[in-house]
């Protein structure tokens, strides 16, 4: 479906949504002067999806917005990879930049030695090395997210995660999806690379419902048993107490979780 305008727009603001997911936190990281819970794994794991998430996209000539829109994924995540050992590893910030751009460099020379390699195999008609760059890019950045899974299955809990910012994220997975979508030509790949990561978000919010749905509806179930039972005695009166003692140390856990220093926090790194 050619629709410029739609692919322009859609892809711009998915370009706009992973930006806006990682500033805040590199903000948050530059004020606080730590990094706590902030998974330099997943960064890195980003910054690397970039690359052939770069080529693939300005070879298959889509729209500027999804051409840039790994460059900033890139530079956002090692920027904020480089927070996380600067202020959390404690390393000085001779070998934290002289650690970040090597790196850097390296990843921008390689785009653009695949970039030119891929155009002209592509005029050559050899269409494999697309689809590895499709497929990697894929993986990498499924991988970054999938290190969420593993702390909600290790912690049975969804504590610390945001999902203002998975949410964030999602939605420029979706609307770079669509707009790839009304490029000129279908692009499957494309639409694979965008489509697995917003599936893997869309089960982290089904986790939190999970895991925060049954708490809620046990506690319903407890109240409509308490209003059944009516006056009870002083057996009762006291076990009625250390509920709401539990209740008020669960809203101060809750309340220290939403103040938390970081926009991505895992199970694991909330819970010590």
């Amino acid at each position: 479906m050619d629709v410029p305008i739609a692919a322009n727009v859609l892809g711009t603001l998915g370009a706009v949504c992973w930006s806006i997911q990682l500033i805040p936190q590199i903000i948050i990281n530059y004020r606080r002067h730590s990094t706590p819970g902030l998974q330099p794994t997943m960064m890195l794991l980003w910054a690397l999806a970039g690359i052939p998430l770069g080529v693939y996209n300005v070879v298959e000539g889509f729209n500027i917005a999804l051409q840039i829109q790994p460059q900033i994924l890139t530079l956002l995540s090692l920027i904020t990879w480089a927070q996380c050992k600067y202020y959390s590893y404690e390393w000085p910030w001779q070998r934290t930049i002289g650690a970040v751009l090597p790196v850097a460099l390296l990843m921008g020379g390689l785009e653009a030695g695949f970039v030119f390699s891929l155009k002209k195999a592509q005029e050559d008609g050899v269409e494999w090395p697309m689809t590895f760059m499709a497929v990697l890019a894929a993986v990498l950045l499924c991988a970054g997210v999938a290190r969420h899974y593993w702390d909600i299955w290790k912690m049975r809990t969804v504590r610390g995660i945001s999902f203002l910012f998975v949410g964030i994220d999602a939605l420029g997975d979706l609307t770079s999806l669509i707009s790839v979508f009304f490029q000129p030509n279908l692009d499957i790949l494309g639409m694979v690379i965008y489509g697995f990561e917003l599936a893997l978000w869309i089960g982290v919010f089904a986790c939190g419902g999970y895991y925060n749905f049954r708490p809620w509806l046990g506690n319903v179930e407890r109240n409509r048993g308490r209003n059944r039972e009516g006056e009870c005695g002083e057996d009762c009166h006291e076990a009625e107490e250390a509920r709401s003692t539990a209740l008020q140390e669960a809203n101060l856990e809750r309340r220290s979780f939403a103040f938390s220093s970081t926009v991505f926090r895992t199970a694991s790194t909330s819970i010590q």
